[in-house]
């Protein structure tokens, strides 16, 4: 599934919708260190990859726009782990 992962700097917010159900990443921006706080995927979607694909998105942004990231949540820090191409953004 390819999602259409929306970018809401206002909100801090990496977002999309699927089968009317927003997913969505929620960070803070301290200088250039991006904390993730949270990640939400509905249970009506859970193991879809949809996760994956919202986090993957926020490292990918992080990473083009020279940030480091500090994944205070459990499935982005889980995630960091399993993708060791993306230790190098830790803060």
């Amino acid at each position: 599934m390819d999602l259409e992962i929306r970018h809401d700097t206002q909100a801090r917010q990496f977002y999309c919708t699927v089968e009317n159900l927003r997913c969505l990443i929620d960070y803070r921006l301290d200088g250039d260190v991006m904390s993730i706080t949270h990640t939400l995927v509905p249970p009506a979607l859970e193991g879809r990859g949809i996760a994956a694909q919202l986090t993957r998105h926020a490292l990918e942004t992080a990473k083009n726009q020279h940030w480091k990231v500090h994944p205070l949540c459990s499935y982005a820090a889980a995630y960091i782990r399993r993708h060791p191409e993306y230790a190098d953004l830790l803060a």
